[in-house]
C-alpha cells in the first residue's frame, strides 16, 4: 500500500516550517487513473464533495421535474453554501414550495458564514437556523425526493428510501461497493470509497453528456447547474465559487470537509480526487489548484488562482511572513 505523498508547503522565510501530505487521483471516464499522487486504495469519506452525487436520486426519479426544479435548485441540493441571504432565501422558498418549514430539515441549525447577515442577527438577538446550515440545500432536496417516494420525514436514516437511492448511485458512479459510511457534519449518512474511486465518480460526470440514459442526463444536469451558479455552490470568497469563476473552460468544483476537494472536467472528461491526510483545507485548496494549473485549465497569473495555489502568510501586523504552496512535482 502506499502512504501518503507531499501536496503543499508552508514556508517562512527560506524556511519550510510545514508541510501536508496526502492522496490524489485524476481518472478518465473509463476509470483510468492518469496520475496518482499517494495512494488511490486509499479508503476515505469524501465528506461533502459527494453532494453532486447524492443529489443524484433527486434528478433521476423524476422528483425534481415533478416539483418543478430549476438549475437554482440543483445548485444547492450540491452545495455547502455559506448561510448567505441569497443562499437562505432561496432554500426557504423551496422548503415552503413543499409546504414544508425549517423544522422538517435534519441538517441542525448552524452560525450563518456571512459575515454580515452573521452580525445583523446577533443584533437582533436572532438564533441561527436550520436553513442557515450549509447542507440545507441538500437536505431540501432529500425532502423532495422524500415526497416524492411517498416516504417519511427520517430521510436521514441509513435504512430510509432517500438514502438507500443514495447509495445505490454511490456505488453506481464511483464503481465499487462502497465499505461503509459515517455519519456527516448534517447528520446525513457518508459513504465511503477509495480516492480512485470518487476520481473515476467526478469522470463519469465529466463525460455524462456524451451517454444518453438516464442517470447519465441527470449529472450532466448537475454539472450544469453547479458552473451556471458558481456563487450557489458555494458564495463569495470561497474557493468553488471563486476557482470555478477562474477557469479557461467549464468545471465544477466542490470542496468537502477534513481537507476533501473534488473537480469535474466535461471538456476533458476527466475527474480529480484530493485528500489532505491531516483534513487541512488550505493543503486540499492548494494541491486542486495546483493540478488545474498542471492541466491548464488555470492560469497561474490570474490572482484568484494565486489566492489558492500561493497564498501569502501574514502575522497580526499584517507583514508577510511566508507562503502556502504545491510540494515539488504536483504542477509539473
Amino acid at each position: 500500500m502506499a502512504q501518503p505523498a507531499p501536496l503543499a508547503e508552508v514556508w517562512r522565510g527560506a524556511f519550510r516550517e510545514s508541510h501536508h501530505v496526502g492522496h490524489a487521483v485524476i481518472c478518465d471516464g473509463a476509470g483510468q487513473v492518469l496520475l496518482a499522487v499517494g495512494d488511490p486504495d486509499a479508503v476515505v469519506l469524501p465528506r461533502s464533495s459527494s453532494k453532486m452525487i447524492q443529489a443524484l436520486p433527486l434528478v433521476t426519479s423524476g422528483a425534481a421535474d415533478a416539483q418543478g426544479l430549476g438549475s437554482e435548485h440543483l445548485a444547492l441540493a450540491c452545495a455547502s453554501h455559506e448561510g448567505a441571504p441569497m443562499h437562505v432565501e432561496r432554500v426557504s422558498r423551496w422548503l415552503s414550495d413543499l409546504g414544508l418549514a425549517d423544522d422538517a430539515l435534519r441538517c441542525g441549525p448552524q452560525v450563518s458564514r456571512d459575515t454580515d447577515l452573521k452580525l445583523e442577527m446577533i443584533r437582533a438577538h436572532e438564533m441561527p437556523c436550520r436553513v442557515h446550515n450549509n447542507c440545507s440545500g441538500k437536505h431540501a432536496g432529500f425532502l423532495t425526493l422524500a415526497q416524492h417516494l411517498g416516504a417519511g420525514p427520517e430521510y436521514v436514516d441509513v435504512t430510509h428510501p432517500v438514502q438507500a437511492a443514495c447509495s445505490d448511485a454511490f456505488e453506481t458512479v464511483t464503481d465499487q461497493a462502497s465499505p461503509g459510511f459515517g455519519i456527516d457534519g448534517c447528520s446525513a449518512p457518508n459513504f465511503a470509497t477509495t480516492m480512485q474511486g470518487m476520481a473515476r465518480a467526478m469522470a463519469y460526470y465529466a463525460t455524462a453528456d456524451q451517454r444518453s440514459d438516464r442517470m447519465s442526463a441527470a449529472a450532466a444536469r448537475l454539472v450544469a447547474a453547479m458552473h451556471t451558479h458558481p456563487e450557489l455552490v458555494a458564495g463569495e470568497g470561497r474557493a468553488c465559487t471563486r476557482l470555478m469563476r477562474a477557469a479557461a473552460e467549464p468545471v465544477a468544483l466542490k470542496t468537502g470537509a477534513e481537507g476533501y476537494f473534488v473537480a469535474i472536467l466535461p471538456k476533458r472528461g476527466l475527474g480529480i480526487a484530493v485528500k489532505a491526510a491531516d483534513g487541512a483545507t488550505r493543503a486540499a485548496e492548494c494541491a486542486i489548484a495546483a493540478l488545474l494549473v498542471r492541466l491548464e485549465v488555470l492560469d497561474t497569473a490570474n490572482p484568484e488562482v494565486k489566492a489558492f495555489l500561493n497564498p501569502q502568510v501574514h502575522n497580526w501586523d499584517g507583514l508577510i511572513t511566508g507562503e502556502i504552496k504545491p510540494a515539488p512535482g504536483l504542477l509539473a
